[in-house]
């Protein structure tokens, strides 16, 4: 025996029953009017042999046993006369059973195709529980609790087409009964209930399974509101973020456009309109495509339109349909480029929708089909409802794009720290509401950070102005010497005195090269180049074809930007770059864990290699957390970087076009300072005059030399500490024991004095040498506390 309550939890225990019904007939069988009292009495007559009809089942194996007399039953319920138009079945409610149903619903179910199950959408099983508990609070207890949602069923039509059927029920036949698992439900209970949605196990416990009878049935009526729940889906499909942005979304929403027109092979595209070129771009978005770009990024309206297209779509904003493409495409003879790509991908109608705001073109809405016909100016007009919400969801799109590309300026040319930015919102927030108080007048309060430790790092590559200046001299010299060469033939065909001037010229230069290059030898041998060799050679291009052959080789050696050779130079700059690419890279992963350790501020910049400012303090966090064992920690933290940073070049050395050595530096300084941010820089600076030391001593001890020496202070293969303070010398020397003994730094420790800097006396350094090795032997970050445990064992 099956029964229809099993594995469906309900409070309810269901019983199909008719009693209401007959009742109802009973009441009907002494009624003054002939016609109708005969006909109730004649369905009583047919139920009476049959008292379960009364009583009620629950086993779906009745409905066959008593088919007939069910059907007769219910005819006042079902008119034939209505059968073939009304939507309409006898059921349980919030369940997918059915035992009587008009023509009409019968055949809606026989297209939906084989082994299509009839369910409700949107309903989920604790919901349903609540609406009918929701039911007897209303029914048996008098409360007037609204729990009613729009029911619907999804259901493809023959040719596939998804339709939306709502449900309305009549629910004049049912009967509600406490048993006695019921439990009375107190004012008490139902306060709790309703402040209590989402908790189904307290609804449970005040409603246990099968607690009250159902007995009766109900009579669903459906109504087809596929284009009202279209619209509905299409308008929730654009409220959704970044909705049409993925693939799968995007066959979604071309689901919806064709439950909307009733055609399953439609397809939907979209181009933007570009108003600057009069062109139409492609969207890149994945999923999404434009049949009238077919394959290419962008092309011109006029290229791809007809000339009554581009009027209704550019010039009027009006939709444009093709009925038949295959006839207009022979109409056009195959010149008329829309028609041609449409005809290309087996498209056969369509119809182009303008997505405008107050007459401003933003894009193109593609609706096409490989039927013909189908798509034409008539149905078009479905459009209507749905364009707002299609173009609510563009100048949104629009929106976030333009936010996107802000963003990408942001991080990557004006970027502000995360660990500051609230400081920034802040700011932010106070400035628009004194903009409401005071207009114009408002004033971006100043950002600044008191007590906060600097740390500044940088490597950097050594000698790279002499290595740019020799690939630079390089480059110019083949250069002269590919002149030279087609000069001193057509010397040797044709003497004349301009020739013998040019080569004097260029032999001058190559002198030039050799013994005394300046700073504007680069640009002076340059525009020699520029003025008077390009337009001479350019000449005997045409005039003298024994030459072509070389010159056409010269300017193909010759940068188009640039007009000089740029071989020695492009593999220099590319090196710089790819140094400070890798280096960039391996400081900003390892930020990511210093983050975590505490946050401080962060910036990084490219020159010849790479450089880091860091601040650290309690100013910064906005926490009463900061205590200086985090700057000890961010320290020794940045030594060890600095030292894998230099692992990491010389292990990758050899993929740079060319050889390079790098040196790093890491200045110490002791005081805690105070940053602002310059608004005409986008960038901190300190604060007061005395702060302004350590800027002083930052931009100039990479230059800084060892006393009585000359020699530079940084060099290749090791690591330069700048400090003053002999506090900070002890530190640092604790710190290079400790990476002495994990391996990373060597045993020559020294300490040097510095010549004095402008304005800055008494510097010292320490340097050590780094110790190279195999970047998965060694650890991610070694902590203070790891220096701690060394330090006490």
């Amino acid at each position: 025996m099956i029964d229809i309550n099993e594995n469906t939890p309900s409070p309810f225990d269901l019983r199909i029953s008719f009693n209401k019904l007959i009742e109802h007939y009973e009441r009907l069988s002494t009624s003054d009017d002939d016609f109708i009292a005969s006909k109730a009495r004649k369905v009583l007559e047919v139920q009476k042999p049959h008292p379960i009809l009364r009583e009620g089942f629950s086993d779906p194996a009745y409905f066959d046993t008593y088919k007939k007399e069910i059907k007769f039953i219910l005819q006042d319920s079902f008119s034939e006369i209505l059968s073939n138009n009304e939507i309409k079945t006898a059921s349980m409610p919030f369940k997918d059973v059915v035992f009587n149903a008009s023509n009409r619903f019968t055949k809606i179910i026989e297209e939906a195709g084989e082994g299509f199950q009839l369910k409700m959408k949107s309903m989920p099983e604790n919901d349903v529980y609540i609406m009918a508990c929701a039911v007897i609070l209303n029914t048996c207890y008098g409360y007037n609790l609204s729990f009613k949602r729009p029911i619907l069923y999804e259901i493809p039509d023959a040719n596939g087409v998804m339709r939306y059927y709502k449900i309305a029920y009549n629910a004049d036949f049912i009967e509600i009964i406490p048993t006695e698992k019921a439990i009375k439900i107190t004012p008490d209970d139902f306060n709790e209930l309703i402040d209590n949605f989402n908790d189904i196990e307290l609804w449970k416990s005040k409603f246990p399974p099968k607690s009250y009878l159902f007995r009766g049935f109900v009579i669903s009526n459906m109504f087809d509101v596929t284009d009202d729940q279209s619209i509905s889906n299409m308008k929730s499909t654009f409220i959704a973020e970044n909705k049409i942005q993925k693939k799968e979304n995007m066959a979604d929403f071309q689901t919806i456009f064709q439950s909307l027109f009733g055609i399953k092979d439609l397809q939907v595209g979209f181009s933007i309109y570009n108003k600057t070129e009069d062109s139409f771009d492609c969207v890149h978005e994945q999923g999404v495509q434009s049949f009238l770009l077919k394959d290419v990024e962008e092309s011109p309206c006029k290229t791809i339109l007809c000339e009554a297209s581009y009027k209704s779509l550019i010039n009027k904003n009006t939709s444009y349909s093709i009925s038949d493409v295959d006839k207009y495409f022979k109409m056009s003879e195959g010149k008329v480029a829309q028609f041609r790509i449409l005809k290309e991908q087996g498209i056969k109608s369509a119809i182009f929708a303008p997505i405008s705001d107050k007459n401003e073109l933003l894009g193109i809405l593609e609706i096409v089909s490989k039927t013909p016909k189908i798509l034409n100016s008539v149905n078009a007009n479905k459009l209507v409802d749905v364009m707002p919400f299609i173009l609510s969801a563009v100048k949104r799109s629009k929106r976030e794009y333009e936010n996107l590309i802000e963003a990408v300026i942001q991080q990557e040319c004006t970027s502000i720290h995360s660990s500051v930015s609230w400081k920034f919102e802040n700011a932010a927030r106070q400035f628009l509401k004194d903009k409401q108080d005071v207009g114009s007048n408002a004033i971006f309060s100043k950002i600044s950070f008191e007590n906060v430790y600097p740390l500044f790092g940088q490597i950097d590559v050594k000698g790279s102005s002499e290595v740019r200046n020799l690939a630079t001299k390089r480059d110019l010299e083949l250069q002269l010497t590919l002149v030279n060469r087609i000069i001193h033939d057509v010397l040797e065909d044709e003497t004349l005195p301009i020739y013998e001037q040019l080569k004097y010229q260029i032999d001058s230069y190559r002198n030039l090269l050799q013994e005394d290059f300046k700073v504007d030898s680069e640009q002076q041998i340059a525009n020699f180049f520029k003025q008077e060799i390009e337009p001479l050679f350019k000449f005997f291009m045409v005039k003298k074809e024994a030459y072509r052959e070389a010159i056409q080789d010269y300017f193909s050696k010759v940068d188009p930007n640039l007009n000089v050779v740029y071989h020695y130079r492009k593999d220099f700059d590319k090196t710089i770059a790819l140094i400070n690419k890798n280096m960039a890279s391996v400081l900003d992963e390892k930020q990511k864990d210093a983050q975590k350790m505490y946050p401080h501020y962060f910036e990084r910049f490219k020159t010849d290699g790479v450089e880091h400012n860091m601040y650290i303090g309690e100013a910064i966090t906005k926490e009463e957390s900061f205590n200086t064992i985090y700057l000890y920690n961010l320290r020794l933290w940045q030594l060890q970087v600095m030292c894998e940073m230099e692992n990491e070049y010389y292990q990758n050395r050899h993929v740079y076009p060319v050889s390079l050595d790098v040196a790093s530096m890491i200045l110490v300084f002791n005081q805690p300072l105070t940053i602002s941010f310059r608004m005409d820089e986008k960038q901190f600076d300190v604060d007061g005059t005395y702060n302004a030391r350590y800027e002083v001593v930052k931009k100039r001890v990479d230059k800084a030399v060892i006393k009585g020496t000359g020699q530079r202070v940084t060099e290749k293969g090791k690591i330069t500490i700048i400090y003053s303070q002999k506090e900070d010398e002890v530190e640092y020397l604790e710190y290079i024991k400790f990476l002495q003994h994990k391996k990373l730094l060597n045993d020559d420790v020294e300490i040097v004095e510095l010549e004095d800097l402008q304005g800055v006396t008494g510097v010292k350094a320490i340097r050590v040498s780094i110790l190279y090795q195999h970047q998965e032997n060694a650890k991610d970050f070694y902590t203070y506390e790891d220096l701690m445990k060394t330090i006490k064992a």
